[in-house]
């Protein structure tokens, strides 16, 4: 049995109150893998093209206000 199908099996044997749990946890970490993420996209200048074109759109008058 792969790490991942242990993972699985033990997820789909929890409790409800071991489930909403580990549920908090995992979205939890996912959230801040995903914010890593984006951290070192944007430090990397990966991002710089998508600044650039909002900036563009902005001054050719192409956006609206919230």
């Amino acid at each position: 049995m792969t790490k991942l199908e242990q993972i699985e099996k033990s997820v789909a044997e929890l409790d409800k109150r071991e489930f909403e749990a580990f549920s908090a946890w995992f979205e939890s970490l996912q959230a801040e893998r995903w914010d890593r993420q984006l951290e070192t996209d944007a430090e990397s200048g990966r991002l710089d093209h998508l600044a650039e074109k909002a900036l563009a759109d902005f001054r050719a008058g192409k956006t609206r206000r919230l």
